[in-house]
């Protein structure tokens, strides 16, 4: 009897799934040689699906996307965190050394070492902070992983509830079920799916749908509440939440009022502060797409911003200059 684990996918009838509409295409010298294709939704202000391309009913891993509604959960099982430790617990950072050592002064703060996060050692996700790090001669550490900030955040719940700090990331663990409820509550749907994340954490599925519905929740939602707590940290310190070159914290910082973060594999989600919405996945995990398929996406909704024509700008390079780009297709 086999013991594999069974593949979840959007062909639950057994036939095969309709490919996912084009939503990028990688053009060199004049040439269009590859394309990106995955699915998208728009949510309109009233919280309806405005307009959609692909399957954006079936789930899907947000992967860090799912961040802010882990730092929902820390908040909802009593941890007291504010301003940039609150956006460092949403965030996938991108190693600068602001975050690293807010993640050590997190830690000290809650009587925990580098020792208890669970998330693997790793460089900083920032290729020009990785290469700096290591001229410096650093090795790989944990809390230089895009996550530690999360896992700090976690591990911190877990001390002032007297919870299992060893077994904080099983699905079954009291936080983690309180982050399956979170997410559940903002998405208006429940988790299809638990697996494991790069970092260790459970990892939650709902659909585009219920995504793009639960960052919309999380956007509008009273700065009373655990989630709209985590609302405001992310608006108002973006850097925490990604990095000084990322286009989560160039949005966040350039259109007010918006909730933006990225995943991997792909995954984005942005939330703007009429009640719009929006939500996408490319299905091969083409990162360097996300930028332009998310200006495009932005455009279409009429959001008129420099940032937007930055955000889209994703050259090729040929002999050191630029001989083409990646660009939206729809």
């Amino acid at each position: 009897m086999s013991t594999a684990t069974p593949v979840i996918s959007a062909a639950h009838d057994g036939r095969a799934a309709a490919a996912p509409p084009v939503l990028a295409e990688i053009v060199r010298s004049g040439f269009v040689e590859g394309h990106h294709r995955g699915s998208l939704v728009v949510l309109a202000a009233d919280g309806t699906v405005d307009w959609s391309l692909g399957d954006v009913a079936s789930p899907v891993y947000p992967r860090s996307s799912n961040k802010p509604f882990q730092a929902t959960a820390v908040l909802r099982a009593g941890l007291d965190l504010s301003g940039e430790r609150l956006a460092l617990a949403a965030a996938s950072h991108s190693g600068e050394s602001f975050h690293l050592d807010l993640v050590r002064e997190m830690l000290a703060e809650h009587g925990l070492a580098e020792t208890d996060l669970g998330c693997p050692a790793d460089l900083p996700l920032d290729r020009e902070e990785a290469e700096l790090y290591l001229a410096a001669g650093h090795a790989r550490a944990r809390t230089t992983m895009n996550c530690s900030g999360k896992h700090t955040a976690m591990l911190a719940a877990c001390r002032a509830n007297g919870w299992p700090l060893d077994s904080y990331l099983s699905p079954e663990h009291p936080l983690q079920r309180l982050v399956r409820d979170s997410l559940e509550s903002l998405a208006g749907e429940p988790v299809a799916h638990t697996g494991t994340d790069g970092c260790g954490a459970p990892l939650m599925a709902v659909s585009l749908t219920g995504l793009a519905r639960a960052f919309r929740a999380l956007a509008l939602a009273p700065s009373t509440t655990p989630e709209g707590r985590v609302a405001e940290a992310m608006r108002a310190h973006p850097e925490y939440v990604a990095g000084t070159r990322r286009h989560d914290t160039w949005l966040m910082r350039e259109l007010p009022g918006t909730v933006s973060k990225m995943g991997a594999e792909a995954v984005q989600a942005v939330a703007l502060p009429d009640g719009r919405a929006l939500a996408f996945k490319l299905d091969d995990g083409g990162a360097r797409a996300l930028g332009p398929v998310l200006a495009r996406a932005l455009a279409r909704c009429g959001v008129e911003a420099p940032v937007v024509a930055r955000i889209a700008e994703a050259p090729l390079l040929g002999g050191g200059a630029t001989v083409g780009e990646v660009r939206a297709a729809f």
